[in-house]
């Protein structure tokens, strides 16, 4: 560490762009479901897990914006 670096905590920083994190999550689910619908696969399981992590990010990025929403998170 240098001398003359602030030492801040992990929370002081500023994190990346929050509407650029969002699309990027919506840009991974199209993707995913898109991956769901090819049918070249034997079984189901490929697909549950697509759209089972397609839902997960959906989720984490519905809660995050109503946190936002109500001024319980501020970065």
């Amino acid at each position: 560490m240098a001398g003359d670096e602030p030492v801040t905590s992990p929370d002081q920083r500023r994190p990346m762009n929050h509407k650029l994190a969002r699309v990027g999550g919506i840009v991974t689910i199209v993707i995913l479901l898109l991956l769901a619908l090819d049918r070249n696969k034997g079984g189901y399981v490929e697909t549950y897990f697509l759209l089972g992590t397609a839902l997960t990010i959906a989720l984490i990025i519905v809660g995050d914006w109503l946190l936002r929403k109500n001024g319980l998170k501020s970065d």
